[in-house]
């Protein structure tokens, strides 16, 4: 029996959200947000147990971003406080729920992840590991951590999961596309499933792609489990020789799109982890990122995710 289900290694900012630009706004709502957090956070309040590997600064947010992330049942054990900065991002709300975003991250406390910071026996401690590709376009030594990462589970025989999440402004100060698919490219023969997007992921891999299932041709032929997410036009996945697409709900209200990606992978991982059928497993993800839309920032209420949990039970 295992420890935790799954562990994430990422960077959890400080996010303050505004509902008018951000230049005119009198007032700013703070909470946290990050890609590999921002699932671990779903995955918990599902019931799984979770665990995240960071760094944390010392300043003045520091302690409360931990005792957030406890309070949300993350294991924080190698998740340290450490003398630095915490990156921290701004929202603002554009029509239709798009966001425009600000960042000050160059230098934060988690971009100093070092490999040595790893613990061998915590990664086997877990089912599951979570990277991604923004963890890897931090810092260099980030990059170099997530993939000793990925060799120790596999080593462990710890289940690797991989989303590219690609973000070109993040990558333009470590080398742009050739180093973001470099990256893509050196953790892929040890990852047992990915998890990419449509159309965002595909812009390293192969810009001319026109269509989800072209999309589906070109990674299925690098991976042999791909699950594609590709927002209201559902998800598509292949797996096992078998193809599918599953499509997205109606959603009523779209109030911020913001870590709805993310609310998607912890749910469908929930619902991987517990042996759920691949179509049946997409549906819930659906159904639970769909909810997400409703609410602002990257970490919608608490209290959302009650009636998903006794579904998970």
């Amino acid at each position: 029996m295992k420890a935790l289900d799954l562990i994430g290694i990422g960077e959890c900012m400080v996010e303050c959200h505004a509902d008018q630009p951000l230049g005119t706004t009198p007032t700013l709502k703070r909470s946290f947000g990050g890609d590999v957090l921002n699932t671990l956070v779903t995955a918990s309040r599902l019931g799984l147990r979770t665990g995240f590997v960071s760094r944390v600064g010392d300043d003045p947010f520091g302690p409360g971003l931990i005792a957030s992330w406890e309070e949300e049942g993350i294991d924080t054990t190698h998740a340290p406080l450490v003398p630095g900065e915490n990156g921290i991002y701004f929202i603002s709300l554009l029509e239709g729920g798009e966001r425009e975003f600000t960042y000050r991250r160059a230098g934060s406390a988690a971009s100093k992840l070092q490999s040595e910071h790893l613990d061998p026996s915590y990664l086997a401690s877990a089912r599951m590991l979570l990277v991604s590709g923004i963890t890897q376009a931090i810092s260099e030594s980030a990059r170099k951590t997530v993939l000793e990462a990925v060799k120790m589970a596999r080593s462990f025989g710890v289940q690797v999961v991989y989303d590219p999440n690609f973000r070109p402004r993040l990558w333009e100060s470590q080398g742009g596309l050739e180093a973001a698919r470099t990256a893509f490219e050196e953790v892929l023969p040890m990852v047992d499933l990915l998890l990419p997007s449509f159309p965002a992921d595909l812009t390293f891999l192969e810009p001319s792609v026109q269509n989800q299932h072209q999309a589906l041709d070109v990674l299925s032929a690098l991976h042999p489990f791909v699950v594609l997410k590709s927002g209201e036009d559902g998800a598509f996945y292949h797996h096992a020789g078998a193809e599918g697409h599953i499509p997205a709900l109606p959603v009523d209200q779209v109030m911020d799109t913001t870590g709805a990606g993310d609310c998607w992978n912890g749910a469908f991982l929930t619902r991987f982890l517990q042996s759920t059928p691949l179509p049946e497993a997409i549906q819930f993800a659906h159904r639970v990122a769909a909810r997400k839309l409703a609410f602002r920032g990257a970490i919608p209420p608490k209290d959302l995710f009650g009636a998903f949990h006794l579904e998970v039970q």
